[in-house]
This record gives structure tokens, sequence and C-alpha cells, in this order.
């Protein structure tokens, strides 16, 4: 029988329900009248590389010895590790008694934030971490304070914040009767994403969350264009995995204070920053952001295209078009296009026109002269990056 398995979040029911959490209480709701049947498992906070909660307490807990924290500190919480919850999603389907059936799920361990925090510096190596809980900082104050100093934005913070006022415990255990398994530790669980972390092995970002844009429509209005290209003495391939390596702590070949510059300007009103950095040191995937650019375009051995995030009066679109031109040698382009939002967008695109020549040609010099060291040999491609390079357009 075909069926919807729906993964939703733990919450005591009732008025107190953070907004973040009836809105999953809501689509159980639209699912199970929609007429097929449905499976529902509530989850606390999952502990995962690449996850955003996940990624709010690394961050939290690596960049701040002291800590001004709202009263959530002291909130009851029961974490699951990613990998139990693929198993329990997996486990449900030969599973016909849960059909129509809503379970709690959650990990052997229910801690209090402020032990996750504690125990996450643990794991990191760090020193105690100085946990000062305040009665003022609201779920909105405490997005910002989450959007300033972790990868996370206001908007995806602001929901996350807000729950975390209410207790996420499980209330029944009926799952572990119809599907028993071992079940990782907060610290296991903990230790285990920092070592995919570690390990370059993140397969999903939580910034690959959310709508997913393709090239702008450029069609009406002034565009304007900054283009520029050169040839290289490396294959196409060379040059395209030079060019998958923009952002994050590659960096962008030239003028790296100019982008960090950048970066802490969108930061401080409420853009991404270069705090998202990349999912992978190498690889590159469709959809996915690299720093505060989206992969809009991608085309193995041929074209890298990234669409602006960061806040702008105007749309603005980077591109990397890599043609094969024979006997060892390519022909690499490099478009900036940028469609102004009415005066200010003007405004905005002379007056950073004078830094193109340093950061533009900067990039594709840099770009060439990473191509030919990957082309001598200098660094071989893990199997990882062929794959997550191909096209998915």
């Amino acid at each position: 029988m075909k069926r919807i398995i729906y993964l939703g979040g733990l919450g005591e029911t009732g008025a107190n329900l953070s907004e973040h959490l009836s809105s999953r209480r809501e689509v159980e709701s639209a699912l199970a009248s929609a007429g097929v049947p449905v499976t529902v498992l509530r989850a606390a906070v999952i502990v995962g590389s690449g996850s955003a909660s996940f990624e709010i307490l690394r961050y939290l807990v690596e960049r701040l010895p002291v800590m001004i924290t709202p009263r959530w500190v002291s909130t009851l919480c029961q974490p699951i590790a990613v990998r139990d919850v693929i198993s329990y999603l997996l486990g449900v389907l030969d599973k016909p008694e849960t059909i129509g059936q809503v379970f709690d799920i959650g990990g052997p361990d229910v801690l209090r934030y402020r032990d996750i925090l504690r125990i996450m510096a643990e794991e990191l190596r760090l020193p105690r971490r100085l946990i000062l809980p305040v009665p003022l900082l609201t779920p909105r104050l405490s997005s910002y304070w989450i959007h300033l100093i972790t990868p996370i934005g206001h908007s995806m913070a602001k929901p996350l914040a807000e729950g975390l006022k209410n207790p996420v415990v499980c209330r029944e255990n009926r799952i572990s009767d119809l599907l028993p398994q071992p079940l990782l530790s907060v610290r296991e669980a903990i230790r285990a994403a920092l070592t995919t972390v570690a390990e370059n092995r993140v397969a999903t970002s939580w910034s690959m969350a959310g709508p997913m844009p393709g090239d702008p429509d450029w069609a009406g209005g002034s565009v304007f264009r900054d283009a520029r290209e050169l040839t290289v003495a490396a294959s196409a391939s060379a040059v395209f995995r030079a060019v998958c390596r923009v952002g994050g702590g590659h960096g962008w070949y030239a003028a790296d204070w100019l982008w960090k510059l950048r970066g802490l300007l969108d930061r401080l009103v409420g853009g991404p920053g270069l705090r998202r950095g990349r999912r992978d040191p190498e690889s590159v995937g469709f959809g996915e952001a690299l720093d505060f650019w989206r992969v809009v375009g991608l085309e193995r051995d041929r074209r890298l295209a990234l669409r602006a995030e960061m806040k702008l009066p105007g749309e603005a679109l980077l591109e990397f078009c890599i043609e094969d031109q024979g006997d060892g040698q390519s022909l690499l382009r490099q478009t900036a296009l940028f469609r102004p939002r009415g005066v200010f967008g003007l405004l905005y695109w002379y007056a950073v026109v004078p830094l193109h020549g340093i950061v533009f040609s900067g990039m594709l010099s840099g770009i060439r002269a990473e191509a030919l060291r990957l082309a001598a040999g200098g660094d071989q491609p893990r199997a990882l990056s062929v794959d997550l390079c191909e096209a998915k357009e």
C-alpha cells in the first residue's frame, strides 16, 4: 500500500507551542486529510553534519567562550542522531502496523540545551564554556545574535530559536518495540557528526534548503556586464576543477580582504555573508551555497553559474564558461552580470566598477594558476568530486 511518511517535530500540543512546531502539526493534519495513509515520526533536535541546529550549536561553542543566552538553555530536549532517524524512516516501510500511526522518536539521553553545549565543547576539545542565562533575550533577539555569530541566517534562525522554548521529549516509546535498534547517545552522535565534517564527507547541508531559482531572466531593463577571458594551457577538466574551488576555505583567488569586507557588510545588513562557506572543499552540487552565492548552473567541464544571495539593490550572476580548444588549451570566460533595481542599483554598480579590475582580473589569473597546478599533477581529484560535479539541470 502506498503511503506518506512524514518527519515532524516533537513538542506538547497546546496554545504555548511555538509557531514553528505548530506548523509541523498543521502539515500532519493536511497530509492526513488527503486520503493517503500517513505515518508520522516526531523528532526533536536531529544531530548530524550539515543540519542547521547542529551548525548553530557548533559555531556558538567554537566562537563564544562566554555565552549570554535566553532561558531556553534550561529547556529539556531529547536529541537523536541522524543515522537513527534514517533507520526509523526506512524501518517503518516494512511494518504495515505503522500505517496511520504517529510515533515519537528520540535518542537515549534527555538533556538540557546547556548540557548539549557542554558536550559539544568537550568533543571539540575546547575549554568549558561559561553560560549565563538572562530573562531579557527574546527569540527574535536570539535569532539576530545567531545570525551574527553563526552562518545561519535570521530567517532560518528565528523559527528554530522560538521552538527552543518548548520541551521536546518523547511521551511514548512504541517505536522501540516495533523497530528495536541500538541508539547513539548525544555524545556519540556529536562525535560522529564532527568526524564527518573533519573528513569532508558532508553529503547535504542546511544551506541547500529552500527555493532553488535558476539563472535570472535578464529580459527587460538595463543589464551591466563585466566580461573577461583568457587562454589556459590546461585541459577543460583541470580548469573546471579550479573554478569549482572558489569560495569557502579556498577563498576567491584574489583580493580576499575585499571579499571578507563585503561579507562583513552583508552580514551586518541581514545577508548571509561569507559564513555559509561551502559544503565540501572540492565538489560542487547544483543548488548549494558557496559563501553568499548559490549554484544555479552546472555543466561538467563547461560551465558554473552563481547567483548572488547577498543583500543587493538588484540581481547579480557570476558565470564561468570553459571552451576546450584542443592541444591541451582551454578558453576561460568569466562574466559578471548585474541588473540594477532603481537609482540605488545604478549607484551601487558605478561604485564597485573600479574594484572589478582588482577582484575579477585577479580571480581569473588565480584560476589559471590553479588550473596549471592541477594539470601538472599538483592535486589528484577525489572520486566524490567527480560524482558531485555532474550537471543537474
